[in-house]
């Protein structure tokens, strides 16, 4: 099992289960999610190969190979949630989802992005890893609706997983930025979408594309930046902390996420 740090740990893990029968996945899926300090956890992964789960573009590609929306996304409503996650609709409120990629692979993902899109107010369009987009579009205030419609356009029909975001070249731009923009910024319950949706003896089933609104929402707080003020105090007494001079004083205005990676 791996916990994603760059998600603030909670928000995303990723777990290899061993499964002897159909189904026995979600006994451990259980175990996980009600497993003290990974009772947090917000989305988990479940896969049953032994890839390292540290490359997490190299998980998603394995688990959109191999997910059946029908059966293999759950959504729990209504659930506590750790007091650092902000998505949810109050303090300790939210939701949790799994994504089960089991068994072998039943598509081949698409791996470039060369199509156009009808409709004008997706401003960028790229490719994370085979089978996942990552689209730009207007702000959550400006068309709060627009993310469940993106899920229907047919020039998507081929991608299985699509994350709307504020700023797709950020978000694409190494591993961290990504899972820190798509996994921090959503709740399960109310921002997945699905092509189409329906209902059958108590069991919601979905049909892809799946589209996560990892856009920030209006009532998130902001991100956080060094002042100016502390940057200069760090930048002078650097060598004072670390008087070895063994560790590498970087930029302040630098250490976003975005930047990770370069």
């Amino acid at each position: 099992m791996w916990s994603y740090g760059e998600s603030g740990y909670h928000a995303l893990a990723a777990a290899v289960i061993k499964e002897r029968y159909g189904r026995e996945s979600l006994s451990s899926v259980f175990r996980i999610l009600g497993e003290g300090q990974l009772s947090l956890t917000k989305f988990l992964f479940a896969i049953d190969k032994p890839i390292p789960l540290r490359e997490f573009s190299r998980v998603l590609t394995h688990v959109l190979e191999r997910v059946d929306w029908r059966k293999d996304l759950l959504i729990f409503s209504e659930t506590s949630m750790d007091t650092l996650d902000y998505a949810g609709p109050e303090l300790n409120k939210g939701s949790k989802g799994v994504i089960l990629g089991l068994g072998e692979a039943i598509r081949k993902l698409p791996g470039e992005w060369h199509g156009s899109v009808s409709d004008r107010r997706v401003k960028d369009v790229r490719v994370f890893c085979p089978g996942c987009l990552v689209v730009e579009i207007p702000g959550y205030a400006e068309a709060p609706d627009l993310v469940a419609r993106i899920a229907t356009l047919p020039e998507f029909k081929d991608w299985p997983f699509i994350v709307a975001v504020d700023n797709a070249a950020r978000a694409t731009r190494n591993e961290p930025s990504f899972i820190w923009t798509a996994f921090t910024r959503f709740n399960p319950q109310t921002d997945l979408h699905a092509a189409r949706t329906s209902l059958g003896r108590n069991r919601v089933e979905y049909e892809g594309p799946v589209a996560l609104d990892a856009r920030m929402k209006p009532w998130y707080p902001e991100e956080l930046f060094c002042d100016e003020e502390t940057s200069k105090l760090v930048d002078r007494r650097w060598l004072e902390y670390f008087p070895g001079g063994k560790v590498t004083m970087g930029d302040s205005a630098e250490a976003h996420l975005s930047s990770w990676g370069t």
